[in-house]
């Protein structure tokens, strides 16, 4: 009979890019409300501190797999992921923006300013979500806006108010807002 082989895969040292990939992993958790708020700041300081992967595996070990997501660099492209839990997050700008981006507010705000973006292609995919927070899109006026999704006890609207032009991008965003709010709205005019 063999000994038992010793694994030690749990005791290897983790970088901080791995904590980071954890603490998103349970920012999303939380968003889709399999975490409480309180979960969440227990975990996510757990994984900082973390030092082994064994150390990491045990906060998420309740979540669904995340091997179960679709990896990056497969047949879709990852998309760009932005995540405020009490806090803002913020992409505006020249940025070159993707042509998929994930917005979660928990007690928070995301902003995206695509009207300065340079856009990968003529469609972008928006998967908004917002819970006690804000998602707020901002595109030029003329863009071709598709809102869908739901609001409960909270709102989704489109303040856009012009027609729309002739090869406009494609702006197709899909939210979920419970007691919270999804906008997409043109720039704000500067008065200087």
């Amino acid at each position: 009979m063999e000994p038992d082989r010793y694994d030690d895969t749990d005791q290897l040292r983790v970088s901080d890019r791995e904590r980071e990939e954890v603490v998103e992993l349970l920012g999303k958790a939380t968003a889709e409300g399999r975490l409480t708020l309180d979960e969440y700041t227990e975990r996510a300081g757990v994984a900082h501190a973390a030092q082994t992967r064994g150390e990491l595996a045990r906060v998420t070990r309740d979540l669904p797999d995340a091997a179960a997501r679709p990896a990056p660099g497969g047949l879709v492209p990852a998309p760009e992921k932005l995540l405020a839990i009490f806090g803002n997050e913020v992409r505006k700008g020249a940025w070159p923006a993707p042509e998929r981006i994930e917005a979660r507010a928990v007690f928070g705000d995301c902003r995206i300013e695509l009207h300065e973006a340079r856009l990968p292609g003529r469609v972008i995919r928006i998967e908004a979500e917002a819970i006690f927070g804000n998602v707020t899109i901002v595109v030029a006026e003329g863009t071709d806006v598709r809102l869908t999704g739901s609001a409960v006890f909270g709102s989704k609207q489109s303040k856009l108010s012009g027609p729309v032009a002739a090869g406009a991008p494609v702006i197709e965003v899909h939210c979920r807002a419970i007691f919270g709010d999804v906008t997409v709205r043109a720039p704000r005019k500067r008065w200087w």
